[in-house]
């Protein structure tokens, strides 16, 4: 996803490269939508899943800005969903640690013992 937002006058030309090259199929945009305040915004939508070693860019074209503005999509996790991802992993590898003490004290405690009818 690529969008641009708070920008004056409308019009605007939002595109995709891949590796350099301009990408036309597979490309959802919507039309310059007005925020109400003399502003617009735009939300362009690439569906494609990127190989390794791909380089995806969004190009953004506006009479604001002196030479196209090049954004390239980072495929790595932002810092808080790599913590949440950890902390979740850790509190998995506990639990399992636990569950397997608790059912390893359980087999030893029980395994001496012989029950006998009454």
């Amino acid at each position: 996803m690529c969008s641009a937002y708070e920008f004056y006058p409308q019009h605007i030309k939002v595109s995709w490269l891949r590796d350099g090259k301009e990408v036309t199929s597979e490309v959802t945009s919507t039309m310059e939508m007005a925020d109400g305040d003399w502003y617009y915004q735009i939300h362009s939508h690439l569906e494609y899943t990127p190989k390794s070693g791909e380089k995806i860019s969004c190009v953004v074209e506006h009479a604001s800005f002196n030479k196209p503005m090049i954004y390239d999509w980072d495929p790595s996790l932002p810092e808080s969903e790599r913590n949440k991802i950890a902390i979740g992993s850790s509190g998995l590898v506990l639990g399992i640690i636990l569950a397997a003490a608790g059912l390893i004290y359980y087999k030893k405690k029980s395994s001496g013992r012989i029950l006998v009818p009454n």
